[in-house]
């Protein structure tokens, strides 16, 4: 188990705002262990979704059995199916303040056979450039072997699912962009990625920093 190698987060790196998390997200580790194996990677590009004025938050119109697990605690795991496929987000802020991370790219840095055989499955025995094999956030849970059984899953406790710290990144690494595939509040700039990673998916074309009221707003 490579625990000691990658302590998980403690849950206070989880309780503060979404913009922070999400910023502080690039270049952490996430990692997933099943009885396959383990893989891992460095975390390229991520979502926020607000707590408050922001109608594409699954929780905007309030608690649902399918999105219980964004309202806490935090450090938890929100995971949700979409076109046959699966979401990873990580939950912030403290309980009951809905708000969440969307997990959108991953670059592997262990386990790449594993994650080859769990994407190519789905694409006929395709072969795979090693910078596509978790580029998007349903080919993240394809290759991290992320499912609804893990929603709620406390990515505190260092087993199965967990992420811990990696490469820091400085703001000149970071850009920042509208949320990609949402059509409600689609020009808030909670889009962040690494410049110039090959395994970020969607435009990079867009950099820039997020403006002073995204930036401090919160639950």
């Amino acid at each position: 188990m490579p625990t000691d190698l990658w302590p998980p987060l403690p849950r206070t790196f989880y309780e503060r705002d979404p913009v922070t998390v999400a910023r502080d997200l690039l270049g952490a580790v996430l990692v997933s262990q099943t009885a396959a194996g383990t893989v891992a990677g460095h975390i390229v590009e991520v979502e926020a979704y607000l707590p408050e004025n922001d109608p594409a938050n699954h929780a905007h119109r309030g608690r649902t059995r399918k999105n219980a697990s964004m309202f806490g605690p935090p450090g938890h795991a929100y995971v949700y199916p979409i076109h046959a496929r699966h979401c990873f987000n990580v939950v912030v802020q403290p309980i009951g303040v809905p708000s969440a991370v969307l997990v959108r790219a991953v670059e592997p840095i262990q386990g790449l056979h594993l994650m080859h055989q769990r994407r190519s499955s789905l694409l006929h025995n395709r072969p795979m450039p090693e910078h596509e094999l978790a580029r998007g956030p349903g080919n993240v849970c394809t290759a991290f072997a992320i499912d609804r059984s893990l929603d709620s899953w406390d990515l505190t406790q260092g087993q199965r699912l967990w992420l811990a710290a990696g490469n820091p990144t400085s703001v000149q690494q970071i850009a920042v962009s509208p949320r990609i595939g949402v059509t409600a509040a689609r020009e808030l700039p909670l889009r962040f990625y690494l410049v110039r990673n090959p395994c970020v998916s969607g435009k990079t074309w867009r950099q820039r920093q997020p403006s002073p009221r995204t930036e401090g707003q919160s639950g």
